[in-house]
């Protein structure tokens, strides 16, 4: 162990843990637990506010070993393993998982406690792949919860209340290539008479925008499955046109780090991600924000970001927007009901965030609009406990795991968890 002077990702927390964990074995850190103390699990930094944070131990699982281990549909892996850690292995076994996120930076354990998702109108969250997972409890005892346990589907998305996730068991299918094409200048009256015929244009499509242009949008994603075409006469009715080279999301910024465009096909794991491994993310110097609402509320939620644009835009790299799959499991956002969630990626200053939030959570909040539990927000709790209609359940479910509180932190206690 360490003292801790910890940065998360973006550099916009420094972490009040007292100390750093980083065990090399499960055998480890079980004992670590067992001295007592409060804890928190540390993944790979990407949250954008204090989730993660502490006034105790810090526990990065970085140095367990990330062996894969498949079995027939499922593949087993440790809890600091990120999904570029794993997506090679698997592809190699002849294995994939069904969707993955923006970037394969983010450690799977960590996507999994908040609810992090990819894109697809048919694709749940990256939580939903979990068949099974092990948590270190606070007495060091290790519990496995599988789907169909009693309390499986509120042990998944569990925002790391329950205990240190050592194991998880992802359900995977036959490895496929992706292609991903990039459409310049889709209009937005075409995009808002018809979001789902945009969204189903592909496995996975996302339309980004800055919002400084009141009739389109800056860049519209489409990736597909080998063997599915795009509707490309759909394209031609957005006024939307093929990009003349590759893209970066956001305008000005070389495409270097972003997977291969123009049509070509290329392994799951490499063109489901906006972004390659090897590179830094998106800008690096952001701080980002997510709200999942209903997919139909789809169009009515645009034209209301679309009403504050001139408050939003000076602030914002880009804002993407694509659809998520319902799910069953109690806290995640898109627990429910198929959803379209609404990605805001700002410059790294972050009162101004903070300043702009309440107006666009105000501008949201008619379409029961969730937060995502990793990035910037300022919703009341008692808004937030409203939109999950299993919270005291969850909050129950913590209590017998954790009678005494060890996980608990400043956000869990703010969230009234």
């Amino acid at each position: 162990m360490t003292m801790s002077s910890e940065r998360n990702w973006a550099e916009n927390l420094t972490y009040g843990a007292a100390r750093i964990a980083r065990p090399e074995s499960v055998g480890a850190l079980r004992k670590m637990l067992a001295r007592g103390g409060s804890v928190r699990a540390l993944g790979t930094r990407h949250c954008f506010n204090d989730i993660a944070d502490t006034d105790g131990t810090l526990v990065s699982l970085e140095r367990l070993p990330h062996d894969v281990e498949i079995d027939g549909d499922v593949a087993r892996i440790s809890g600091g393993a990120r999904y570029g850690d794993i997506a090679l292995d698997l592809h190699t076994s002849g294995r994939a998982l069904a969707n993955l996120a923006s970037l394969p930076h983010i450690s799977v354990a960590g996507a999994v406690a908040t609810g992090t998702h990819g894109s697809g109108d048919r694709t749940p969250s990256l939580a939903a792949a979990v068949r099974a997972l092990t948590f270190a409890t606070a007495s060091g005892d290790l519990v496995t919860l599988r789907r169909g346990d009693a309390d499986f589907a509120g042990a998944v998305v569990h925002l790391g209340s329950l205990g240190i996730v050592t194991e998880l068991e992802l359900e995977t299918e036959p490895a496929y290539d992706v292609a991903q094409t990039v459409f310049d200048a889709p209009r937005w009256d075409r995009i808002l008479e018809d979001v789902d015929g945009v969204t189903s244009l592909g496995d996975s499509v996302s339309i980004f925008t800055t919002w400084r242009e009141p009739d389109h949008a800056d860049q519209l994603w489409v990736k597909t499955r080998a063997g599915r075409e795009i509707d490309l006469a759909r394209v031609a009715a957005l006024g939307a046109r093929a990009a003349d080279g590759p893209r970066h999301p956001i305008p000005g910024v070389a495409p270097d780090a972003c997977g291969a465009q123009g049509g070509i096909s290329g392994p799951w794991y490499e063109q489901l991600p906006h972004f390659r491994l090897d590179f830094t993310p998106s800008v690096g110097a952001e701080l980002q924000s997510e709200y999942l609402l209903p997919r139909a509320d789809a169009a009515a939620a645009i034209e209301a970001v679309r009403g504050i644009a001139d408050r939003i835009s000076p602030h914002l790299h880009i804002c993407e927007i694509r659809t998520i799959a319902a799910d069953d499991l109690w806290l995640s956002p898109s627990n429910g009901r198929d959803s379209v969630g609404l990605h805001f990626t700002w410059h790294h200053d972050e009162p101004a965030v903070r300043e702009i939030l309440p107006i666009l959570e105000a501008a949201l909040d008619p379409f029961d609009a969730r937060p995502h539990w990793g990035k910037l927000f300022t919703m009341d709790p008692a808004r937030i406990r409203a939109l999950y209609p299993q919270w005291d359940d969850f909050r129950d479910l913590r209590k017998r795991i954790d009678p005494s509180g060890r996980f608990q932190n400043a956000y869990t206690r703010r969230l009234g968890l």
